[in-house]
């Protein structure tokens, strides 16, 4: 079981992967119905199948890279549900064996409201809550199937080191703080902001005075939410209020990698800690690299997969602190 977890660990970062990249190209609404394309189970290829969904959804003409990027997304998401289910279904059969039987239930639940939220997407025309909720539903499946992980194997820290089990609250913390960022991150993302400020390290002249908080976080009424529908004053604060959690998070992390650092005994910590803040490093390089060179593809792309993976480091190093010190 161990190691078909461990594999639904691995396509988890994959769907995340393929939904930012789903995101970034605009291909979102690729395919305007779910759970098909266009009214059929993969993407139209004939030109009578294409001229047929034209008709049925004139206000989306059919262009076929946008429709790839969806469905292979909702392939790759799927057959993450199907390993889940069988995870389930596997911790059932095995309970005398497994014991963390709980976790696997919730899981399924959570997958299923993710293919919930996944639907909504589509059918509420890019609704930002709920694409936002989409991004931190994949994140919170990432990490529910790495605790899982986690819980199914047997390591130690030789020697023990009790006395850092103090700091397993300032873990949970740095996660709170984390998860709060990467909800902003992906407000900013699904509203069109991430390059509402285009210069760095502040934005530029004259956007002190655009700044509305009440508006950047509200949902203004519109029929289709794609390319946003806030204004550019709104978009600003979205971006502000994601860079000073970037700092926030930043500094937060630094400083909770050096206490642990410099108290732990055990190179485990140690060696996490380490870990941690070179994930951290690279994250902020990337969404610094986001500005600098205005959005490119592969390094926005990339933010989301080392966002996951910072948190996966965060999950493991809370893990350790509570249950194996």
């Amino acid at each position: 079981m161990k190691k078909i977890v461990l594999a639904a660990v691995l396509l988890a970062l994959v769907v995340i992967v393929l939904g930012a990249y789903t995101r970034l190209t605009d291909a979102g609404l690729g395919c305007p119905d779910w759970p098909g394309c266009y009214g059929h189970l993969t993407v139209p290829s004939t030109d009578t199948h294409i001229e047929e969904a034209e008709k049925a959804f004139p206000e989306r003409p059919f262009e076929a890279h946008k429709a790839w990027n969806e469905m292979i997304h909702r392939y790759f998401a799927a057959t993450l549900g199907f390993l889940i289910l069988v995870i389930f279904i596997w911790s059932v059969i095995k309970r005398a064996y497994y014991r963390p039987a709980k976790l696997p239930f919730f899981l399924l639940c959570l997958v299923a409201f993710q293919g919930a939220l996944g639907m909504w997407t589509v059918t509420l025309n890019l609704l930002p809550v709920v694409v936002m909720g989409h991004l931190l539903g994949g994140f919170a499946v990432l990490s529910c199937l790495f605790l899982l992980y986690l819980r199914l194997s047997n390591y130690r820290i030789p020697g023990g080191d009790s006395h850092m089990r103090k700091f397993a609250k300032y873990s949970a913390i740095g996660i709170v703080i984390l998860v709060c960022q990467i909800s902003l991150g992906g407000w900013t993302s699904a509203n069109y902001a991430a390059m509402a400020c285009y210069e760095f390290p502040l934005c530029q002249d004259g956007w002190l005075q655009q700044v509305d908080i009440k508006g950047a976080f509200s949902v203004p009424d519109a029929v289709d939410y794609e390319f946003g529908a806030h204004d550019q004053g709104e978009r600003i604060t979205m971006h502000v209020a994601h860079r000073i959690g970037a700092i926030i998070t930043f500094i937060y992390l630094c400083w909770l990698a050096v206490r642990l650092y410099t108290n732990a005994n055990s190179s485990m910590i140690k060696n996490m800690s380490i870990l941690m803040v070179l994930t951290l490093g690279v994250q902020v390089a990337l969404g610094v690299s986001n500005i600098v060179f205005t959005l490119p593809l592969a390094v926005a792309v990339l933010h989301n997969a080392v966002a996951a993976c910072l948190l996966l480091v965060m999950v493991k190093l809370c893990y350790t602190l509570y249950r194996k010190t």
